[in-house]
């Protein structure tokens, strides 16, 4: 789970997630297209979304097809998600003692 918040820190890889996230999958090229950022590093930012299992990447031929794994987004989220019951239980009880 940490690499995934991890990988979520940058805004270059956000970006990519959720172009990901809106077409399923993509060619690198396509992919990467319109950031500023150099091809070296937009392979950096590819490798650690792979580590984090954000994204997989499968061979055609000689182009590279990202796609994205929703099941990772969806444990952080979950993990979040768990965090704000926790959250708005103890604000709940806080606001009862002051009444």
């Amino acid at each position: 789970m940490e690499q995934v918040f991890a990988a979520l820190a940058d805004p270059v890889r956000r970006e990519m997630v959720l172009r990901l996230s809106r077409t399923g999958s993509m060619t690198t090229g396509a992919l990467t297209g319109g950031l500023a950022i150099s091809r070296q590093a937009a392979e950096r930012h590819l490798k650690v979304l792979e580590q984090s299992g954000l994204v997989q990447t499968t061979k055609k031929g000689r182009e590279r097809i990202r796609s994205l794994d929703a099941a990772r987004l969806r444990m952080a989220q979950e993990w979040m998600k768990s965090l704000e019951l926790a959250w708005s239980e103890r604000l709940w009880r806080l606001r009862e003692s002051y009444e």
